[in-house]
């Protein structure tokens, strides 16, 4: 069949079936990981939160995952060429330390802000560095089926040759004629017979410091290789949902349909799927162009750009508060305003607790409920799941303040999904150090209210009232009621 780009409500099938009917009981999943020479930066945290987010829905409604996440930390050259240095090795030459210590540096330093985001981590984290047998034999596999050549030592893929038997573009919706005519020759591409052509094992040069032994030289392999080796070695030949950002669809996935295609005599990947880029002023957010900002940088807030620092709970909902197919634009007022639907969120999940229970409900909890599994149905549409969920917070306030009423199994309900759309499904976490902060609030209020009680018990009603507007003033409201003062923060 031909290659198609996932939509999880599906508007490619005539029927319009729900994608979580066109998947197996077991369902493989394959994303393209960091390329590890540098600090985690804002742009790595969306596809990983984008298929954290998949990996947690299916597992939510029943499916065995096996989620394999790649790390890229050998053949990645400058430019996404087929010449020029390697970026780990470049790393590792400027830095003077051997390339496997400057890759797992930069794994380690991943992993930490994956935590931090709490991405969960995949079933399988393969590195492209040890699977160089696996490589190889696919390369010899798609040599000896005559999509292949070899030239001084390195291996090419025969694009217009794949082209003439299968078609080539089907994923990016390049005319492989228009490339040709479009394309100039480069210095170092006179190895290939067609500038379209793409490399599957390079020849190493005698500076290269990362080579293996080959049947056809000493060398490397190519990029696009690495994933079609480990996908198929991992999950089969034919596997459910290959991502990664959009990006990587020309010239990475496209090049490993091709690859897939004659290696496996079919196309491994039922559904792509590929998360929009993070932008600052418009333009993508990444190392090539000098213009990103590392995780840990919003941490700390350690940015010329940055007005002060986020947590990452913070950075994660303002991803999420975007569809992952959508531009997401980066801004300190986007950061901020997403941290203020955030606290409205925890703040609500706080109330849940205290809602009293009537005899009748004013309000519909499992029609709530549905609205937010069609939401999650509807192509991961988090936007929408947290628009109910603002919902929700609405119904919670409603009903402490007496304006709603709900019984006592409809609250149960809507603090379990609450719960577990916000946190199970969501993956956010109250951050330690604000959980920590809350604590030293609620103290504090404590103490105030209690100074304001003892001022109106003994009618002294000036200091009461001053107690009150100089709360007023800093942003929390205080409300009077027959069990005693209630305070809450300004939305």
């Amino acid at each position: 069949m031909i290659t198609q780009e996932l939509t999880i409500y599906n508007t490619l099938q005539k029927n319009k079936e729900k994608f979580i009917s066109l998947i197996p009981e077991h369902a493989g999943l394959y994303v393209c990981g960091p390329t590890v020479y540098g600090e985690p930066h804002l742009g790595h945290a969306r596809p990983a939160i984008t298929f954290d987010l998949v990996f947690r829905y299916l597992k939510h409604i029943g499916y065995k995952v096996r989620y394999v996440r790649n790390i890229t930390d050998v053949g990645h050259l400058e430019n996404d060429a087929d010449e020029g240095e390697d970026k780990i090795a470049k790393k590792a030459r400027l830095d003077q330390l051997e390339p496997m210590e400057v890759a797992q540096f930069y794994i380690d330093s991943y992993h930490k802000a994956m935590d931090k985001l709490n991405v969960l981590r995949p079933s399988i984290e393969p590195r492209a560095s040890g699977h160089i047998i696996e490589q190889i034999e696919m390369v010899q596999q798609i040599l000896d089926k005559g999509f292949a050549y070899i030239s001084n030592g390195s291996v090419y893929f025969d694009v217009p040759k794949f082209d003439q038997e299968f078609g080539y573009g089907k994923l990016s919706g390049r005319v492989l004629e228009d490339m040709i005519s479009n394309t100039r020759e480069l210095d170092g591409q006179d190895e290939k017979r067609n500038a379209a052509d793409f490399a599957l094992w390079k020849k190493a040069s005698p500076e290269h410091i990362m080579r293996w032994n080959s049947p056809w030289s000493i060398g490397f392999p190519g990029w696009h290789i690495e994933c079609t080796a480990m996908s198929t070695k991992y999950l089969g030949e034919h596997f459910d949902i290959h991502g990664g950002g959009m990006d990587l669809i020309f010239p990475h996935h496209e090049s490993e349909v091709c690859q897939s295609t004659v290696a496996n005599g079919k196309e491994s990947v039922k559904y792509w799927m590929h998360n929009n880029m993070i932008t600052i002023n418009g333009q993508k957010m990444g190392k090539s162009l000098g213009n990103f900002i590392t995780l840990n940088q919003f941490f700390n807030g350690d940015h010329a750009m940055l007005e002060r620092s986020y947590n990452a709970m913070n950075i994660r909902f303002f991803i999420m508060q975007a569809h992952y197919r959508g531009t997401l634009d980066f801004s300190n007022e986007a950061l901020i305003a997403a941290e203020k639907g955030m606290l409205k969120l925890n703040a609500a999940d706080k109330l849940i607790e205290k809602l009293p229970a009537s005899n009748n409900s004013s309000e519909n909890i499992s029609e709530w409920v549905k609205r937010c599994y069609e939401a999650m149905n509807d192509d991961l549409n988090t936007p929408k799941l947290i628009a109910e969920l603002f919902d929700a917070s609405r119904i919670i306030n409603s009903v402490k303040d007496g304006h709603l009423q709900l019984t006592a199994s409809d609250i149960d309900l809507l603090k379990e999904n609450f719960r577990l759309f916000y946190y199970d499904i969501l993956g956010m976490v109250p951050d330690t150090a604000a959980v920590q902060g809350e604590d030293v609030t609620e103290k504090l209020m404590d103490l105030i209210l209690e100074i304001r009680q003892d001022a109106k018990t003994n009618k002294n009603w000036g200091v009461a009232d001053m107690i009150r507007n100089k709360l007023t003033d800093a942003g929390i409201v205080v409300k009077d009621t027959k069990e005693g003062a209630e305070w809450e923060r300004k939305n």
